[in-house]
């Protein structure tokens, strides 16, 4: 089978990967957005999780036939491809309604019943609430939906466990993902889930392609062509050659540029802040299962009809697409503090208003999730006139790292002015108009 991608071209499935694309499971991608509610001020953002995740999968292939062209009549080789593959196109299989938007409705960990070898030390001592990573696993490995890969297992040889491993970042059997002698997990895993993993390599892309913006355009093709193993310990780790440390640069910042110019659009933002408080004013309406098979059904379209049926003005308001003025923003502590007396003065008021944060950092090894390894890509030196090579971590080859270090936050304060007395609106403008105002207000 042929899937024509407007982005990739065509990519081609294997026989036995069809049951797997064409489950419920899997299906139930069809009809979830990539992008949330980016298509309010994107209207060309209609891209789903299903597309994205096999052009994943359609990157991560050629990423691994390039690191392992010397090696891909071996069958351990092959093996390691299906189920790298996999992991590739399974990655976001557990993304609920809105993809990130509904996260916070989601029941207790407790209560999935994942098989403890899949939790972090962490979950298993404190509960908390699930995500789509959590849902994810449990899809894979204990649903209906392992019937899928029965032809994929014959054929391959391939076991669930190992996809979700690689997914997770942890693995309890490192032998299955070692050659001669050199343990590939690591490597493999930070093409899942990195700093440069194939999922941003496609989304970035993707996600530029779909709005009609240019800020996710990179080099993709001299990337995967400098990428390269790095045998530390018995151990491989992802390299990338130091020829290709500007083309990396550029992927950051077209990451961070992303974020700021289309992830964090005020529009998208508040309407999932209406989506919040809808949550939060009615939390009996909408509710995600903790049983798996009832997921299949939770998709966009059954969390909108849900809303279109309410009478919860939040809800009347995000179907309606009806969003309060955006009235300040800050990008900086200054304009932070005048955001912040402008609500403080709300609050005194009694002023019904949204305030919307929006926070990134640029890179993944500044997570306070210390329970799974944070593996480094490596730069990689060849030394003049020899076959030797150094290593050194990323972070030593370009500033980018220290300079967004810390998060980037975007605030913003939405209200509906017009509906005020006129010595609150007045109050409410002066405050706005006294000192330094906030850069990019038309965003």
């Amino acid at each position: 089978m042929d899937i024509r991608d407007p982005v990739h071209g065509s990519i081609h499935i294997l026989d036995e990967e069809v049951p797997i694309i064409q489950h419920p499971f899997f299906q139930r991608l069809r009809n979830i957005k990539q992008l949330g509610f980016c298509e309010n001020p994107f209207p060309g953002s209609t891209h789903t999780r299903f597309l994205h995740s096999i052009g994943v999968m359609h990157i991560g292939t050629i990423v691994f036939d390039k690191i392992f062209r010397h090696y891909m009549e071996e069958q351990k080789i092959k093996l390691l491809k299906q189920t790298f593959r996999m992991a590739c196109l399974l990655h976001d299989v557990g993304h609920a309604p809105l993809s990130h938007s509904t996260e916070i409705v989601m029941p207790e960990l407790s209560k999935l019943s994942i098989p403890g070898t899949y939790l972090s030390k962490t979950d298993k001592k404190n509960d908390r609430q699930a995500n789509h990573e959590d849902y994810t696993i449990k899809a894979i490995v204990d649903s209906s939906f392992s019937e899928a890969f029965n032809k994929l297992e014959r054929k391959s040889g391939i076991e669930k466990k190992y996809i979700a491993d690689l997914i997770v970042g942890k693995t309890k059997e490192p032998s299955y993902f070692t050659f001669r002698g050199i343990n590939y997990f690591p490597m493999l895993h930070q093409l899942i889930s990195g700093e440069l993993d194939c999922d941003r390599m496609d989304y970035l892309l993707r996600d530029s392609y779909f709005c009609g913006v240019s800020y996710g355009n990179y080099d993709l093709d001299w990337l995967i062509d400098n990428l390269e193993p790095c045998m530390i310990d018995e151990k491989a780790f992802l390299g990338l050659s130091e020829r290709a440390i500007v083309t990396f640069d550029d992927f950051l910042l077209s990451r961070y540029h992303m974020f700021l110019m289309v992830y964090f659009h005020y529009k998208a933002v508040c309407l999932e802040q209406l989506l919040v408080k809808f949550f939060q004013t009615s939390p009996e309406e909408y509710v995600i299962p903790a049983d798996i098979e009832k997921y299949i059904d939770h998709d966009d379209y059954y969390l909108m009809k849900i809303l279109r049926n309410s009478s919860n003005t939040h809800a009347r308001n995000l179907v309606k697409n009806r969003i309060p003025l955006k009235i300040f923003e800050s990008f900086n502590e200054d304009q932070l503090i005048k955001l912040e007396s402008i609500q403080n003065y709300m609050e005194e008021e009694g002023i019904e208003y949204i305030r919307c944060s929006s926070s990134k950092r640029i890179s993944k090894y500044h997570s306070e999730n210390t329970d799974t390894p944070k593996y480094s890509v490596k730069v990689v030196r060849k030394l003049h006139e020899t076959d030797q090579k150094s290593f050194s971590d990323i972070n030593e080859a370009t500033d980018l790292f220290s300079k967004f270090s810390n998060a980037h936050a975007v605030n913003r304060l939405h209200c509906n002015l017009d509906i005020l007395a006129t010595p609150q609106k007045n109050r409410i403008i002066d405050l706005i108009n006294t000192g330094p105002q906030p850069r990019f207000n038309n965003i």
